[in-house]
């Protein structure tokens, strides 16, 4: 993690709370120290415990201690993180860092279901680029968390040519043609197919991955063997945790889904004051 672009992303967060000022607690002037707890109230996979402390760093006079680690899972009634120090940034701080921890761990707890499904078959769970607007940071960590890899960060750090690309260039080869003349060999190229005569294309055109988008298991199956190792496989669309395994067919190197984010539900904790 960096650790000023995570800061600096929190502050804004604490900012967008607090605005002019919590004036409920401003108007109480709570004094002293006091102990409180992170608790669950329902069992999931814990993420996002070093952002909360960050919450509490800023506004400073609280310790975090953590009961326990990233990637944990808990049980309800469980205590994840103690805290002790100055009442009124304990009471300002309680809501960001609650959602921070809720919603990081609910997609935490999401991806681990996804992962623990794909067990034994060496495919592994990319996510996607589908997440929720200057809070990707958080959400494709959570997805670490929870044992998922992430796919392309953003638009700047792998070459992804996807239908639109296609339609606007005339077509795959035309596509993946002009971004060999124009970035050369410094990013790895990865095309989206959407059948067996692109999937052939690609592989004439030398690409590194080749995403099969909505594909039948069956029709999973009738490319990776066309495919014959020739490039790395990625199956994308559709995918569901029921339907998972059913997509894990040998040849098959990542199965992605961008639903371990956006149908994660939050994870229920709550912090209480002792």
């Amino acid at each position: 993690m960096n650790p000023l672009f995570v800061r600096e992303h929190i502050r804004r967060f604490l900012e967008e709370d607090i605005g002019r000022g919590d004036v409920t607690t401003e108007a109480l002037r709570p004094s002293g120290s006091v102990r409180a707890l992170v608790v669950a109230k329902e069992e999931g996979i814990l993420a996002g415990s070093p952002f909360a402390a960050e919450v509490f760093s800023l506004l400073g006079g609280v310790k975090v201690r953590t009961l326990k680690g990233e990637g944990e899972r808990f049980q309800r009634g469980e205590a994840l993180l103690e805290l002790e120090g100055e009442a009124q940034s304990i009471l300002t701080g309680e809501r960001v860092a609650l959602n921070l921890l809720q919603s990081l761990s609910g997609i935490a707890t999401h991806t681990r279901k996804f992962v623990e499904a794909l067990e034994g078959t060496g495919v592994r769970l990319l996510d996607t680029r589908k997440t929720t607007p200057g809070y990707r940071y958080f959400q494709k960590y959570a997805v670490r968390v929870g044992g998922g890899l992430n796919h392309r960060f953003a638009l700047y750090d792998m070459v992804l040519i996807k239908d639109n690309h296609k339609r606007i260039m005339g077509g795959l080869r035309e596509a993946v043609r002009a971004v060999k003349e124009r970035v050369g060999p410094a990013y790895r190229i990865e095309v989206e197919v959407g059948n067996l005569e692109e999937v052939e294309e690609a592989l004439e055109e030398g690409v590194d991955l080749i995403m099969l988008d909505n594909f039948s298991p069956e029709e999973v199956g009738s490319a990776v063997e066309l495919i014959g190792g020739r490039a790395q496989v990625e199956v994308s669309g559709n995918i569901t945790l029921e339907n998972l395994r059913d997509y894990a067919v040998r040849g098959v190197d990542f199965v992605s889904s961008g639903s371990v984010i956006y149908r994660a539900s939050w994870i229920d904790l709550s912090l209480r004051v002792l």
